[in-house]
């Protein structure tokens, strides 16, 4: 939808932590990116697009595919496919692990959400990701996701750039068509710095699935 806007927008995408990409950001060499928050570095601003939670995924052939909950102590035992060390949700996962008294058995570390994802459908190990990214692999039962049980991983990704630096009008729209696929107002989506993402204790709300 970009070029519909620009039709001579030239449009880079790379991948990498949420720190690599903001490092990225501060030396000239990309204009935004989608990170996972909170993100505290001096010079950038950030907004927040989606609130999510962390949940564990797993191939339809694991001998636990049928359970909806899984515990920390069961999670620390299975081969764990999770992303590289750095990133945000990686932070999310070890606090979770370091919280519960646990040591995870981490077999891969891998820079993208689908590779994760890739691996964990070949039943090469479990996963823990967003819960909205898995949406269409649970629907055609490529994958089962378990809740973490006594816990709940708050996860957000925003769009991190330059603060108070020069908005192209790319930059703009490209903005603003996140803010809509996101279905977020322009008028309730400020610039903002997250202080703070922590590991939350809470109840499940009754009659919620893994579906």
């Amino acid at each position: 939808q970009l070029h519909v806007h620009h039709p001579q927008a030239e449009v880079t995408v790379v991948s990498g932590t949420s720190e690599a990409l903001v490092e990225r950001i501060l030396a000239g060499k990309l204009d935004m990116a989608f990170v996972s928050l909170p993100v505290e570095m001096a010079g950038i601003g950030t907004e927040v697009l989606s609130r999510d939670e962390l949940v564990a995924i797993a191939s339809p052939r694991h001998r636990l595919a049928k359970q909806r909950v899984v515990s920390a102590y069961a999670l620390a035992g299975e081969k764990l496919v999770l992303g590289e060390r750095g990133g945000n949700t990686r932070r999310l996962i070890d606090q979770f692990f370091a919280e519960a008294g646990v040591q995870p058995k981490v077999t891969m570390e891998l820079s993208r959400l689908a590779a994760i994802k890739r691996m964990v459908e070949a039943d090469l190990g479990v996963g823990v990701v967003p819960l909205q990214s898995t949406r269409n692999e649970v629907a055609d039962k490529r994958l089962v996701a378990w809740w973490i049980e006594g816990a709940q991983i708050n996860w957000e990704l925003g769009l991190a750039r330059l603060n108070g630096g020069y908005e192209s009008p790319i930059s703009q729209t490209f903005t603003k068509l996140c803010r809509e696929f996101f279905n977020i107002k322009a008028d309730a989506a400020p610039r903002q710095k997250i202080v703070n993402t922590k590991t939350q204790k809470a109840r499940r709300p009754k009659g919620r699935t893994s579906k």
